[in-house]
């Protein structure tokens, strides 16, 4: 079997799908993308494809060494997010020629289905409170939302109290046992990280999320000792020797790559073994669109540590179609009791709707994240 073609989609709301085509009629599906660079994501995969095309689909492991330690420069959001999806797309053809789910050729699944949560907005905080509820509603278990707009290094407390007035009302909503995981977005700097954190100890808090950017790993162990939760990061690190640094200078309770951004499936997995050995938990970041989601699958079916899944339907950033347009089959990611079961069909376990891909193609998006500002004009982290 040899690979014939790639070929990428930019479609609505924010996602790239890639398709890789090969000579025994057999395509797999892949979600290269890095949320408003996706055209540089494109030129990525159009890149690695002068070496993919006429090679083995199946060789799976040797293309991503070759695609990772090929290219001299190496790493960082763009050259791992154009890995992953190729990754991703060449597992959902090894499963599909075998006949079996990924999960099967990675040892078999050590469980039959995973927590999932819901994001609920929270960056312009307005009605978070109802969106937790209706979040309830439609059975899920946890929430999460961004805790708080701009913050300077130092700010006035009235934005701490607005935080803690909008996490109580979430809290009061929804009860005492519904999880709620608040992320600080890397927007907040360590010294209102510091001040939020003894602040939040009321609402027994699932985790917080990038407490500080991670560029900021060495300030974790000294927020970690005052957290009211346990802290999460790690979807802006790439690879194994991002998360080495996480691991080896502690403080970090759960870590969460992105398979579309860390290097696929292939190089996830490693990451994800990694952390069991230090007894991290694993939360994959995914809000994305229904390629990536069933390449988490595939990855929550065989790690061990991993604990619940971030998924996209209904998230605030998909606007013009939504998690389930995309594939023909809708119920593959039912949700149930907070729960959704790993899919069971060969591959990545989903089929893509291929003429629909292609007419929202003709579409495309340029989405980009916002660029906030500071009461005094400079750029804040968004």
């Amino acid at each position: 079997m040899k690979i014939t073609k790639l070929t990428t989609y930019v479609v609505p709301p924010r996602w790239t799908f890639l398709r890789i085509d090969t000579d025994a009629g057999i395509s797999g599906w892949g979600e290269p993308v890095v949320e408003g660079r996706a055209h540089t994501v494109a030129a990525a995969v159009a890149e690695l494809a002068d070496y993919l095309v006429g090679k083995d689909p199946r060789a799976v492991e040797d293309l991503w060494s070759a695609m990772y330690r090929g290219g001299f420069y190496r790493g960082g959001p763009v050259l791992m997010s154009a890995i992953a999806g190729v990754d991703q797309a060449l597992w959902d053809i090894k499963g599909k020629d075998l006949g079996k789910p990924v999960y099967e050729l990675l040892g078999g699944p050590v469980r039959e289905r995973i927590r999932v949560y819901s994001w609920i907005g929270g960056d312009r905080p307005a009605d978070t409170a109802n969106a937790a509820k209706d979040a309830v509603a439609r059975g899920f278990s946890a929430v999460k939302m961004n805790a708080t707009a701009e913050l300077q290094f130092i700010d006035a407390h009235a934005k701490v109290t607005h935080v803690l007035e909008n996490v109580q009302a979430i809290r009061d909503a929804v009860g005492p046992d519904i999880g709620i995981a608040l992320d600080f977005h890397g927007r907040v700097h360590k010294p209102m990280a510091k001040v939020l954190m003894r602040e939040l100890h009321a609402f027994n808090l699932m985790f917080i999320e990038e407490p500080v950017l991670s560029d900021h790993l060495e300030a974790i162990p000294e927020l970690a000792a005052i957290s009211p939760a346990p802290i999460a990061l790690g979807e802006r690190l790439y690879s194994r020797w991002d998360f080495k640094r996480v691991l080896t200078t502690g403080g970090v309770d759960i870590i969460q790559p992105d398979p579309s951004h860390a290097g696929g499936i292939t190089e996830t997995r490693k990451i994800a073994a990694m952390a069991e050995a230090f007894d991290v938990a694993l939360a994959l970041h995914c809000p994305l669109g229904p390629i990536a989601l069933a390449a988490n699958l595939q990855l929550d079916a065989v790690c061990h540590n991993a604990f619940i899944q971030e998924q996209s339907l209904g998230i605030h950033y998909n606007r013009g179609n939504d998690l389930l347009d995309y594939i023909t089959d809708r119920h593959v990611f039912a949700y149930a009791d907070g729960y959704v079961t790993m899919p069971t069909g060969a591959g990545l376990g989903i089929e893509v709707n291929e003429a629909y891909v292609a007419e929202r193609a003709t579409v495309g998006q340029h989405w980009h994240n916002p660029i906030w500002r500071h009461a005094d004009g400079s750029v804040a982290e968004w």
